[in-house]
């Protein structure tokens, strides 16, 4: 046992939250490639999001597959063979310096099944860039890889482009991510006080809901500090989440907890923070509301996998390494 912020914390197991392989940060002239693990990209954002990245001084390249369709399902683009062979041959490429995700939605999981970890251990550790549906991915790299990956914008929508605050903060985390190392918003509070240190984590609630007791899953919390965003799900729905979470013991020995952004999620962030607080408060670790992480113009660029300190009443998620080596 080990102590944190006065909370008793179990040390993590193999599969709980831990400090992972930090990849390399990226320079001009890197080879980066845009994969669709999820659902299709809205049209012409593509092209949008390739000119912003070339403008930075990398060389773009589309997946084969990053434009396709599921012919049955909509909602998915392409069939899940075809982007899990576009994600991990992206990964396995050794020229290729980062792999960024057109777009969350859904999918990833079923994606995930598909994948062949063995091959992708082999392969360097290079930079993850997603959100939403893409904390399937961020876990699975965790768990599997021992890799930290960054959460941060979907590049193929409009949490990219035109959103120039959201642009910028990717490039500094990506190319001078010893200037994002002290993260903050400027409505933020504790809902509960304290002070803790553990190793980021997390992402989209509804995700890492869906995804427990699943393979390429983390079996706990425990020990870290965990990022928590959704978007379009009411509180009753959040309220479901969160006690499932609870009920299975996940979260026991979290170090602290930051919560990001809760787009229109009804009937509003007032009753989500009540909700929050109702939840949480209980587990007796820091709560951090209103890092304005997630689903959200101008939204914050967060790396997990690594160590940091997260002060609720100062408002500010610390961390001890930059996100990129």
């Amino acid at each position: 046992m080990t102590e944190v912020a006065g909370a008793a914390v179990r040390a993590p197991d193999g599969r709980g939250v831990r400090e992972l392989v930090r990849p390399p940060r990226l320079r001009e002239g890197d080879r980066v490639r845009l994969v669709a693990p999820c659902s299709p990209v809205p049209e012409g954002r593509l092209e949008e999001a390739a000119e912003v990245l070339r403008g930075w001084g990398l060389r773009v390249e589309l997946a084969p597959h990053v434009r396709d369709r599921h012919p049955r399902l909509p909602y998915l683009a392409g069939e899940d063979a075809t982007r899990a062979a576009d994600l991990q041959e992206a990964w396995c490429d050794p020229d290729v310096a980062a792999v960024l995700c057109v777009r969350g939605g859904d999918g990833a999981h079923r994606t995930l099944d598909l994948v062949d970890f063995g091959a992708m251990r082999r392969a360097e550790p290079k930079v993850l860039v997603g959100f939403s549906d893409i904390t399937a991915l961020h876990e699975a790299f965790a768990v599997e890889l021992g890799v930290g990956t960054v959460h941060g914008p979907v590049v193929g929508t409009r949490y990219f482009v035109g959103d120039g605050t959201a642009q910028e903060e990717l490039r500094t985390t990506l190319f001078h991510p010893e200037r994002r190392t002290l993260l903050t918003s400027p409505g933020a509070y504790a809902l509960v006080p304290g002070r803790a240190e553990g190793v980021t984590f997390g992402g989209n609630l509804s995700l890492l809901n869906d995804g427990l007791a699943t393979p390429h899953s983390r079996l706990s919390g425990a020990g870290g500090v965990l990022l928590l965003e959704d978007v379009g799900e009411d509180v009753a729905r959040l309220d479901r989440m969160l006690t499932h979470l609870l009920r299975t013991g996940w979260l026991e020995g979290v170090a602290g907890v930051a919560l990001g952004t809760w787009t229109d999620c009804p009937p509003g962030p007032g009753v989500v923070a009540e909700l929050m607080r109702d939840r949480l408060e209980p587990l007796g670790v820091p709560v951090l509301w209103g890092l304005e992480f997630g689903h959200c113009a101008a939204q914050l660029t967060l790396p997990l996998g690594v160590p940091a300190v997260l002060d609720a009443d100062g408002g500010t998620l610390e961390l001890a390494v930059p996100g990129l080596a």
